[in-house]
């Protein structure tokens, strides 16, 4: 140890005789340290941590495909016949995401909850923090008047009383009795949901095998595994078709680990930026082994001395790595400073949809990583300058004239270089990549005019609304209510406004097809009041609009859009055509209700301006099954057109809470806001990978002239002798040149392989341009080459100046 703390110091002291050199180190590696552990903070966050579950391995989301397709939700009558005929889960449990209007001392507040199965909590194994969860008994009809709450809205809403449990409160106009406080830590669905109603299925519930919406969770048995109970799943879902043919056939069950179906979607992007990093990092000490290889000829007579002294070359490797650690504990000091202000950064500039990134901090796994690379890349960087000066030649080193005879090119020094210019065009080339599409996004129209549109939600409670005439009555009131407000041009109400994640999806059946599910195609549904269109502007290509006429006396009629028409009847005019959807006859389910097609409307990017358009249909308000206002919530998207200026969110509350007391308006926006938000995750990965392709160029740029200026250095005495001789200043600022764009076209080369490997890994989250665009490639690297001939150019202008009198001096 006594050894150990001798070198610490030795090497603290040099470091402290070169302070140009060890302030460069420090902070080339200290921001490679700091990108590093503020990135991996952010990774560890949301996508290593286990889920605040027990055993989250064991927790298994069971969903139905249809046709081979994703379609997500399980109908109550399947997760009925699931939860009673499996043997592979010691649990079997279903939620359904609602929102709920709840009383308060002041406004009432719109919260998000769902609705759950007794069985929820244990599937995911968390207890109370106060009280009990859900029972078999209140998860029924007529004794489900009750709620378990969050702890995020006991102690907002309900200011931590410890007597919550068994306090009433009024959700959606119903008083309900609180059972349970579910702990801080308890968001199995990341969805942030602050209350849990029973579902309680009825038994005409579990028979209804044609709804499809449910989340259903399952555990896995100790003995289970999962490849067993997919294969049990999958017999359980042929012998569901047999049954039920009209609801079940073509549709098999998926089995998907939690934590895989709720945070896959974030593993390529952060995995990116982490490589993207890590990369810069590998540059930064590339760059820092040549400077050490530089001071180490420097050094050469020190190292000699001391071996001359009886000093092993182990004692040299050692003595020089602890100073490569004194730089490193440095740099890791720099870096965890800069971690820790890059780390609130990225959480506060993230965009909204990124799960438990709010939980990213500077702790002690986050500390232990930047220790761990900061150790890293001290071997990394100091290892090869270390060894090569361990196999220092004591006679070689006092030969003055042996000394100025070695050859400046240095091979590995060259190689470092090399690798950096490849690194760099590797990051240059994801960073264009992304960029390219970007632009290719932020061009893409959604549909309709963003321009002074609003949006807000209403949801009216089950209690006073129940009756589907009263419901519509009211969305018409106050639709009619914030037309009168002044600057409104017009204003309608839709199911599901664009730019949303969700929408309610029906088969549909064209006239003329067998009725059988083969033959269905699925369109997603949007009610919408007359004028939708008109405040929307959304364009109507063929036929016409709804009108006040278009109600359940009348002909049913419905629009489609681009995309649904020529799928159903492609090459064919639509128009007068029929198809069937949504609810039965007076016959029963072999008797569908038949809609017209009275219009066709252009295609609207629904679901986000970077997902394919889908088949969409649309049904007027006062046409719509007296069923759909249960599939909706009775809930409604307000869509206002104004003049100018939004409206003030106090006003448009005022004039809901006019026609419908204590139902709030909630998420209030302007469509542009919304497209905004859709762009702001291409933008956020855009600019990240752009800063670390920039960082990487520049630290490449670096490392070129640091080499060129070296080789400059060691061969002062060539040139002036080829200048003696007469060489031009031309052709050693050709030579020298040369030798720094062989460097280039090297690295480039390899660095165009890797880029085309690795662009592939970012794929999924390109958008309109391919991975291996070739405009892309070509510009990136001409952006390379062209920076390192800059950096080659100062080098090479010193070498053409080399006065050949003062190079040959001492000769």
């Amino acid at each position: 140890m006594r050894t150990l703390i001798q070198d610490f110091r030795y090497g603290l002291r040099i470091l402290r005789k070169t302070p140009a050199f060890t302030l460069v180190a420090v902070l080339t590696l200290g921001l490679g340290i700091g990108a590093n552990t503020a990135i991996f903070s952010v990774v560890d966050a949301v996508l290593l941590r286990p889920l605040a579950i027990i055993q989250p391995d064991r927790v298994i989301l069971l969903q139905e495909m249809w046709q081979g397709r994703g379609s997500g939700g399980v109908s109550p009558g399947n997760f009925g016949d699931i939860r009673g005929q499996n043997k592979s889960f010691s649990s079997v449990s279903a939620s359904a995401s609602a929102a709920y209007n709840l009383a308060t001392e002041d406004t009432p507040e719109r919260i998000d909850g769902e609705k759950v199965t007794a069985e929820y909590f244990h599937t995911f194994g968390i207890q109370p923090l106060l009280g009990r969860s859900l029972t078999e008994t209140e998860d029924s009809p007529g004794h489900n008047a009750v709620a378990v709450i969050s702890e995020g809205l006991w102690r907002t809403r309900f200011h931590g009383d410890p007597a919550i449990v068994g306090r009433s409160i009024h959700v959606n106009g119903v008083p309900l009795s609180v059972v349970g406080v579910m702990p801080k830590r308890f968001d199995p669905l990341l969805s942030k949901s602050e209350i849990w109603l029973p579902a309680a299925f009825s038994p005409a519930d579990l028979a209804d095998h044609d709804d499809h919406y449910l989340n259903v969770f399952v555990r896995l048995k100790d003995n289970a595994s999962l490849p067993g109970a997919r294969a049990e799943m999958s017999v359980l879902a042929v012998q569901q078709q047999q049954r039920y043919p009209l609801d079940d056939k073509d549709r098999s069950f998926m089995l998907t680990p939690l934590s895989e179906a709720l945070l896959g979607d974030q593993r390529v992007t952060l995995f990116t930026v982490l490589g993207a990093v890590g990369f810069v990092l590998l540059i930064a000490c590339a760059n820092i082994a040549n400077l050490q290889m530089a001071r180490a000829r420097g050094r050469r007579k020190e190292v000699a001395v001391r071996v001359a002294l009886g000093a092993t070359p182990l004692r040299i490797v050692r003595q020089l790595l602890a100073e490569n650690a004194v730089l490193a504990g440095a740099s890791a000091a720099l870096g965890i400073a800069l971690a820790s202000f890059g780390v609130r950064w990225l959480v506060a500039a993230a965009p909204p949809g990124v799960p438990r990134i709010d939980e990213a901090r500077l702790d002690l796994p986050a500390l232990l990583f930047a220790c761990g690379i900061a150790l890293l890349s001290s071997l990394l960087f100091g290892m090869v300058p270390a060894l090569r000066s361990a196999a220092v030649r004591i006679t070689e080193t006092f030969n003055q004239a042996a000394a100025q005879s070695i050859a400046g090119r240095d091979r590995v020094r060259s190689v470092l270089v090399v690798g950096e210019v490849a690194l760099a065009l590797m990051l240059l080339a994801g960073a264009g990549l992304l960029v390219r599409s970007a632009m290719v996004l932020s061009k893409v129209q959604p549909g309709f005019d963003t321009t002074n549109l609003m949006v807000g939600r209403v949801g009216l409670p089950e209690s006073g609304y129940k009756n589907p005439a009263i419901a519509r009555q009211t969305f018409e009131a106050v639709i009619e209510n914030v037309k009168a407000l002044p600057g409104v041009e017009s204003a309608a109400v839709v199911s599901r406004a664009p730019m949303t994640t969700s929408a309610s999806s029906n088969g549909l059946l064209p006239e003329g097809k067998p009725l059988d599910p083969s033959f269905l195609i699925n369109g997603a549904l949007r009610i919408v009041s007359p004028g939708y269109l008109q405040t929307t502007r959304v364009p109507l290509k063929m036929g016409r609009d709804f009108t006040a006429q278009d109600t359940r006396e009348h002909p049913m009629v419905v629009l489609v859009n681009e995309t649904l028409a020529r799928t159903m009847w492609p090459g064919e005019n639509p128009i007068g055509k029929r198809f069937a959807c949504c609810e039965m006859g007076p016959k029963g389910r072999m008797d569908p209700v038949w809609h017209e097609i009275v219009g066709v409307v252009g295609d609207v990017r629904a679901w986000g301006l970077d997902q394919k358009v889908q088949p969409e249909f649309y049904l007027p308000i006062a046409q719509m099954p007296p069923s759909a206002w249960d599939w909706i919530g009775r809930t409604m998207d307000l869509v206002i057109r104004t003049k100018g200026a939004p409206i003030p969110v106090n006003e448009l509350r005022q004039v809901v809470s006019k026609v419908a007391p204590g139902v709030p308006i909630y998420r209030v926006s302007t469509m542009q806001e919304r497209v905004s938000s859709q762009l702001q995750q291409s933008h956020f990965d855009t600019f990240l990978l752009s800063i670390f392709a920039a960082t990487a160029l520049l630290l490449a740029a670096i490392g070129i002239y640091g080499v060129l200026s070296y080789t400059v250095a060691q061969r002062t005495r060539d040139i002036g002798i080829r200048m003696a001789l007469g060489a031009t200043q031309d052709n050693i600022a050709r030579d020298v040149l040369s030798q720094g764009l062989l460097l280039t076209g090297v690295g480039v080369a390899a660095g165009i392989a890797g880029a085309l490997a690795g662009a592939r890994l970012i794929a999924s989250i390109l958008y309109g341009v391919r991975p291996t665009d070739v405009v892309t490639f070509l510009a990136v690297s001409f952006v390379l080459a062209t920076v390192a001939l800059i950096a080659s150019y100062l080098p090479a202008r010193r070498a053409s100046r080399v006065d050949p009198m003062v190079a040959l001096r001492y000769e």
